[in-house]
């Protein structure tokens, strides 16, 4: 397995960056090639700019050299692992901006010779999202979660509908003890070592 795990999470202290950890660290542990990209940390910029907007149909929709690394990564792996927390019902605004800015025509579609979209990245097999939320899980039904929407369903028109994918989530966490945090990691631990080993 080559798993890319996307971490969008501004402390490096955070719930989130652990959970992003122990994942590479297990897949790791199973002998797994594992790339991990901390958005925060490296500076990733959400905003498409005016630049960025006018490439985005042309021959060569790419043009900042940091966004080009991350379409690397994503075409020469198997498994994307997203890890982020649910911020105002959906994901934070820097993962929103890797989808708009990584998945541009050619990468994460294309169109086929009678003009229909069609999956660009259809070496992604295994789609996993984590996500914590700080709302309890009826509320956050009660809020559509566009987050794992966009995860669960709009990546998936860039996989192919074939991709196998998985969702865990930790609710209410500001209530959350730290043995039910350990425990997360654990479940989380176990069900990537189910899926990758």
């Amino acid at each position: 397995m080559r798993a890319l795990v996307v971490l969008a999470h501004p402390n490096p202290e955070s719930f989130n960056h652990a959970i992003a950890a122990r994942v590479a660290a297990t897949l790791r542990s199973l002998g797994h090639d594992v790339v991990v990209r901390d958005l925060y940390a490296e500076g990733f910029r959400a905003a498409m700019t005016a630049e960025e907007h006018e490439a985005y149909h042309g021959e060569t929709p790419v043009v900042d050299p940091l966004v080009a690394e991350h379409i690397a990564d994503l075409q020469r792996a198997d498994t994307l692992i997203v890890v982020y927390p649910t911020w105002w019902s959906s994901m934070p605004a820097i993962l929103k901006g890797w989808c708009e800015r990584i998945m541009v025509p050619g990468v994460g579609f294309v169109f086929d010779a009678r003009g229909r979209v069609r999956p660009g990245i259809k070496n992604i097999r295994r789609l996993i999202g984590v996500s914590t939320y700080g709302s309890p899980r009826w509320y956050v039904r009660l809020s559509a979660d566009a987050g794992r929407r966009t995860v669960m369903r709009s990546m998936r028109l860039s996989t192919g509908w074939r991709t196998r994918s998985d969702w865990l989530a930790m609710y209410r966490m500001d209530a959350r003890s730290a043995e039910d945090r350990d425990a997360f990691l654990a479940a989380c631990e176990q069900r990537i070592r189910e899926l990758a080993g």
